[in-house]
């Protein structure tokens, strides 16, 4: 089964740390799994030249089941009513 979190970083990305622990918390108190592509990874299928250059100034960036639903400063409350209409 494919996340319905995805958390688009970077390497030594302060925000990317930020997100990560709100999904950490977010995704484990909904039961929900959460998926995390570093898009400067050379060769990562999941992320083509055009989602590349779409998300470089965004990052960190979530997608919930395919929706992007917030960059750079994630919120909890974002993230869990993404959760919850998409349910």
């Amino acid at each position: 089964m494919e996340p319905r979190v995805i958390l688009y970083t970077r390497s030594g990305c302060h925000l990317c740390h930020d997100a990560r622990q709100v999904l950490l918390e977010v995704c484990a108190e909904e039961g929900v799994g959460w998926a995390e592509i570093d898009i400067d990874a050379a060769g990562d299928p999941r992320v083509d030249a055009q989602s590349r250059a779409r998300l470089s100034d965004l990052v960190p960036v979530v997608e919930v089941d395919g929706v992007q639903v917030g960059y750079w400063h994630i919120k909890e409350g974002n993230v869990r009513m993404a959760l919850a209409l998409g349910g």
